[in-house]
């Protein structure tokens, strides 16, 4: 017998064979990297920097701040709850930051940050540009302002630029859930102005109707489809997905023909004898109308995922289940059902999530009673251009979805969550 030759094993290029392996692995994992490089970067800035910056807003305050820093430093001696307003230093304070705000064109924008607060304080700043140049600084200030605009004597003008005189602040967040900030702290908004929470438990609500219709409506679906010979299930899977092929607004817009007073249901209705003529049925502009519209647009997200899983489910199963006594039922909730919850898993993950985020579909036959707070946020974006609470309720949305995710996770468990 030889001895083993002494020192490490080399590679065919004479270096240790450790190190080459190791080098050969360092090389796949980059090239393996650089397939799919692409799409790390789409996602990174299709998914996370928007949600990044949707988060920053959500608490981005810096406009008042940088526009207003010797009043915000004046300010911070200022007892909110004193009942008066300033002194002159704050007064001459402002004047200097007014002067260049006017210059910089930024008072509008400082204005319209505030005015989501407190009302008024947009035409305030809006007035500043003419009223800063009659305004002698030689002379005492608080009385010119007052002159010039008497809301300078609001204390509740004060209160506002004094409370979110912060780079950062919870107001948005606050406002989303039917909050405020007052120099006594924290509390809830007057009854008539509390309208997010009620939006934030009716969106939850009506997209779990929505899955469970979905879910009555294409369970029986998908069963037919695996059940029936290929070229059958083929020609009804055409069917099902007949809806993509639509746009969107047009069928919306024929549920809204369908569905009205004067509409194609209703005058069946009548026509069977079912309801009379002056009990025609209210199914447009509210929840109803919703549900409907969108359990039809999102049945078959909820058909597709069943009907891969029902296919995989060998239908010798049920026969041996009835061979060994069971019933039609028990064969089918003891045997087969069981197996087919994966598919329901993934289908209702699927349902919920584009439920809860639709907007158009409710905007147009939802009314004010089938809307959800998605409608809300758009509504801030393009109408309002309050873009911070618009920030704050789609932070709140994605929280919402994040906390019933892992509920879902924790009863069900995401690992039986399967698309076939």
């Amino acid at each position: 017998m030889t001895d083993a030759p002494a020192g490490p094993m080399l590679a065919a290029d004479g270096t240790p064979l450790k190190q080459s392996l190791s080098r050969a692995l360092r090389a796949q994992k980059a090239r393996s990297l650089m397939l799919i490089a692409p799409l790390l970067i789409f996602v990174l800035v299709t998914f996370l920097f928007p949600i990044g910056d949707m988060l920053f807003r959500s608490v981005e305050n810096q406009i008042v701040p940088e526009t207003l820093p010797k009043t915000v430093a004046a300010l911070a001696d200022w007892d909110a709850k004193s009942g008066e307003i300033p002194d002159e230093p704050v007064f001459a304070a402002l004047y200097d930051d007014l002067t260049v705000a006017v210059a910089n064109k930024t008072n509008t924008r400082l204005g319209q940050r505030l005015n989501y607060e407190t009302s008024g304080i947009s035409s305030l700043m809006r007035g500043v540009t003419r009223d800063i140049r009659k305004m002698d600084e030689t002379q005492p200030l608080k009385p010119q302002f007052l002159a010039a605009d008497p809301k300078w004597g609001d204390e509740a003008v004060w209160q506002t630029i004094q409370l979110f005189s912060g780079s950062y602040t919870a107001g948005y967040l606050l406002n989303a859930v039917d909050l405020r900030l007052t120099p006594d702290g924290i509390s809830v908004k007057p009854e008539a102005e509390r309208v997010y929470v009620k939006l934030f438990l009716r969106t939850v609500a009506m997209s779990l109707a929505i899955t469970f219709s979905c879910f009555v409506l294409g369970y029986p679906i998908a069963y037919l489809l695996a059940s029936l010979p290929l070229r059958s299930s083929n020609l009804l899977m055409i069917l099902v997905l007949l809806p993509f092929w639509t746009s969107l607004l047009v069928r919306t817009a024929s549920w809204k023909v369908l569905l009205q007073q004067q509409g194609v249901i209703n005058d069946l209705l009548v026509w069977s004898g079912i309801i009379d003529n002056a009990g025609r049925l209210v199914m447009i502009n509210n929840a109803t109308g919703t549900i409907i519209a969108m359990t039809h647009i999102l049945l078959p997200f909820m058909i597709l995922p069943l009907f891969s899983v029902m296919k995989t489910i060998p239908p010798t199963y049920l026969r041996a289940a009835k061979s060994l006594g069971a019933n039609d039922w028990t064969a089918f909730w003891r045997v087969y059902f069981p197996q087919t919850v994966p598919g329901v898993g993934a289908g209702a993950i699927l349902v919920f999530i584009l439920a809860i985020g639709y907007y158009i579909t409710p905007e147009l036959v939802g009314g004010t009673s089938g809307i959800f707070i998605s409608n809300r946020i758009a509504y801030h974006i393009s109408s309002s251009l309050n873009w911070g609470l618009a920030a704050a309720l789609a932070t709140l949305l994605l929280m919402v979805v994040l906390v019933l995710y892992y509920t879902y996770d924790r009863i069900v468990g995401i690992d039986n969550v399967k698309l076939g």
